[in-house]
């Protein structure tokens, strides 16, 4: 197993890192944040279609990149290190996702190519109110053609214009796709722990939709979820790393009795043990990395730990940030509440990181018991 990436790989890291800086500094996460109407940066989002980033997956006969999950991963890094303000993770690691792995050949020639130059947002819609999803208690159904229920919350909603929709249809949990214009769909703003990206209400009321593909299953949408959370924990370790390079020369910058405070011991200890932990979800994402990239059978327990770790890492150096910035790091002028804000956010999108260890056990167990039976 080769864990170092190609220098072609490399190359799109360092274009997507020159580009960001240059078009998405904090400034303009800060600028969506801080307005009263701006649901996402669309100046951003013309950007990183024209770059190929929404359809890096996508085959260039239905207007993507062709690129790998490799190249897309260290994208997602770049994403996240910029707080950029544009629903990248749901349209590109979710919807894109589900419909080139489960759609059918007429719903992938109808949505890659809008997706991947960003004519269109897709988003994903599971969570139907407090608590952890659960596919067995969905109770959004989709039957003849039309979908009804209520998800809440559904992340990045505000700008999609499309919804893959995890609803029950006659034989279990089902992927079903809906357009979210017309009177059918009712679309309501909710309060979002970080403004800069979007929470909202979808009310289907006899709302027109199409089974995907074949409909796929639970199997199938845990599978889509294993993969959006490898994408996703890049993008949580991006922003991890920005926060901590920020704290850190902040702290090198800051003096107290004559000495940077980066200088004091309970200063480098809590330093020393974040680098640490982010580095530590480092590692579990370049495995899970390769298990996404290979189609390996390993992808759903390294989807497992690497979300639980990502979301941790990302959390911890959001804290860690305002902590060590001293009394300014309250302050709404200092940017640390922006990376707090997005790891809570990108925290809670998929699941939160106890939700995905439960997940890690009941896979091991599973595992465990699939080779007691085999008489491994």
């Amino acid at each position: 197993m080769n864990l170092e990436f190609s220098e072609d790989q490399k190359f799109v890291q360092h274009t997507a890192r020159e580009f960001l800086a240059k078009n998405a500094g904090l400034d303009v996460c800060r600028k969506v944040l801080e307005s009263k109407t701006a649901t996402s940066d669309p100046g951003l989002w013309k950007g990183v279609a024209e770059m190929g980033w929404l359809g890096a997956v996508v085959p260039e006969d239905l207007g993507g990149a062709g690129l790998g999950h490799l190249e897309l991963v260290l994208i997602a890094e770049e994403i996240g290190r910029s707080l950029a303000p544009i629903p990248f993770s749901t349209s590109v690691y979710l919807a894109t996702e589900a419909i080139l792995l489960f759609g059918n050949d007429a719903q992938k020639q109808q949505w890659l190519p809008r997706l991947a130059s960003g004519e269109v947002v897709g988003t994903f819609a599971l969570a139907e109110g407090a608590g952890e999803p659960d596919l067995a208690s969905v109770a959004t159904r989709f039957e003849n053609g039309k979908l009804n229920g209520t998800k809440l919350p559904v992340f990045d909603a505000a700008d999609a214009g499309v919804a893959i929709v995890v609803s029950q249809g006659a034989q279990g949990p089902v992927l079903a796709l809906a357009e979210l214009a017309g009177k059918h769909v009712e679309k309501t703003a909710l309060e979002s722990f970080d403004p800069s990206r979007t929470l909202a209400k979808l009310v289907f009321c006899d709302a027109p939709a199409e089974r995907l593909g074949d409909g796929g299953g639970a199997a199938a949408i845990e599978t889509l979820l294993d993969r959006a959370a490898v994408m996703t924990g890049f993008e949580q370790i991006g922003g991890a790393t920005r926060a901590f390079e920020i704290t850190r020369e902040f702290t090198l910058g800051r003096y107290a009795f004559g000495r940077p405070i980066a200088s004091f011991q309970a200063v480098k200890h809590r330093l020393a043990e974040l680098y640490a932990q982010i580095e530590i979800a480092r590692s579990n994402g370049y495995y899970a990395a390769w298990a996404l990239s290979t189609g390996n059978e390993e992808l759903a327990l390294a989807a497992c730990s690497f979300r639980a770790a990502a979301s941790e890492a990302f959390e911890k150096a959001g804290e860690e940030m305002i902590q060590l910035h001293g009394g300014v790091g309250f302050t709404w002028e200092y940017d640390c509440h922006l990376f707090y804000r997005r790891a809570k956010w990108l925290s809670a999108s998929l699941g939160t990181p106890s939700a995905w260890r439960e997940k890690l056990i009941q896979r091991l167990e599973a595992k465990g018991a699939a080779l007691v039976d085999d008489g491994e």
